[in-house]
């Protein structure tokens, strides 16, 4: 883990273009790993990841890939953060947010959407089918109805018994890390792909942050917060407190980092610290940022520790923890 100083000596450089093009990290693979590479965030991201790379390779688009990838997590009970088993807002309502992007630069997404297993594959509609980015709330949901979407109870018993324990203690919802026990809640699983024939695709899908309050949107849903991506130079993603990544645009501000010459690694670590100069309590939160460039380099940054992200490359699949702003104690 690298040091606080070190972590600002080497962002701040980069803001300047000083060392751009020969700084490596030791975790940072180089594009000589070949193609195709996916990466997403959190432990979840094994299991989706597992799926994504059926299809990266045999062969198959990376847009697929990270739809088909991510709906593991969102079909998945045991992943309380995402789509069915998700944590419900303060009125006990799963509400599900998502997004997806291509190469091309086409995107869909959809907000506050309820009774929807896959949120993703309603997106990847909205961008496939419609002149518009996002639709949310109950046009999102007569959106998927007519497209042949079914509507599930998404509230699982072991949600609805925290929930149901959270009003009993009349709690109020409180941002900030390690606050009602959300260290398990990590608010999103994002995931990029690059597949054989070099072509870059991201989704973001959530269920946001736990007890939130009713109609909240997080990031996820926004291109250029929770997801950004540019066929000619990489991709994007984020997790954790949506309004600090709106705030800084988080995830577009990497692909421009990465554009102007920085590594994946150091792209997200630029945009880390530019949300500790910017918001006075990001000290309080928690905010992960995953990057992909189409030579298949990739590289992660966190405010704090504990951001761990799935890779699944050819000959290695596993977790590795992205450097932190704030140091280890």
């Amino acid at each position: 883990m690298i040091t606080r100083r070190e972590f600002i000596a080497r962002s701040s450089s980069g803001f300047i273009g000083i060392g751009i093009s020969g700084y490596s990290w030791q975790i940072n693979p180089s594009a000589g790993n070949g193609l195709p590479v996916v990466i997403s965030t959190w432990k979840h991201g094994l299991a989706a990841n597992e799926v994504a790379w059926k299809i990266l390779s045999d062969g198959g688009y990376a847009l697929d890939a990270v739809e088909a990838g991510v709906r593991v997590s969102e079909a998945d009970p045991g992943v309380n953060s995402v789509g069915y088993g998700g944590i419900p807002d303060a009125s006990g309502k799963v509400t599900l947010d998502a997004s997806i992007m291509d190469e091309k630069g086409r995107a869909g997404s959809v907000s506050y959407l309820q009774h929807i297993k896959h949120p993703i594959s309603v997106a990847r509609l909205v961008m496939e089918k419609t002149p518009h980015v996002m639709l949310s709330g109950r046009g999102a949901l007569k959106f998927a109805l007519d497209n042949g979407f079914e509507k599930e109870k998404l509230l699982t018993p072991e949600a609805r018994k925290r929930w149901k324990r959270w009003v009993e203690e009349k709690k109020v919802y409180k941002p900030g890390v390690n606050v009602e026990n959300r260290e398990d809640d990590h608010d999103t699983i994002s995931m990029l792909a690059v597949d054989s024939g070099g072509r870059i695709c991201g989704a973001c899908t959530t269920s946001g942050i736990a007890f939130k309050m009713h109609g909240r949107v997080g990031d996820s849903p926004v291109i250029g917060a929770g997801l950004f991506v540019d066929g000619e130079v990489g991709a994007a993603a984020a997790t954790g407190t949506g309004e600090l990544v709106m705030k800084t645009l988080g995830s577009f501000l990497v692909v421009e980092n990465m554009r102007s010459g920085m590594t994946p690694y150091r792209a997200c670590e630029a945009a880390v610290v530019r949300i500790t100069r910017k918001i006075p309590e990001f000290s309080e939160h928690q905010v992960g940022f995953l990057a992909l460039n189409k030579a298949g380099e990739y590289g992660a940054a966190s405010i704090r520790p504990g951001f761990e992200y799935a890779v699944t490359i050819s000959g290695f699949t596993g977790l590795k923890e992205a450097a932190s702003w704030i140091k280890t104690h």
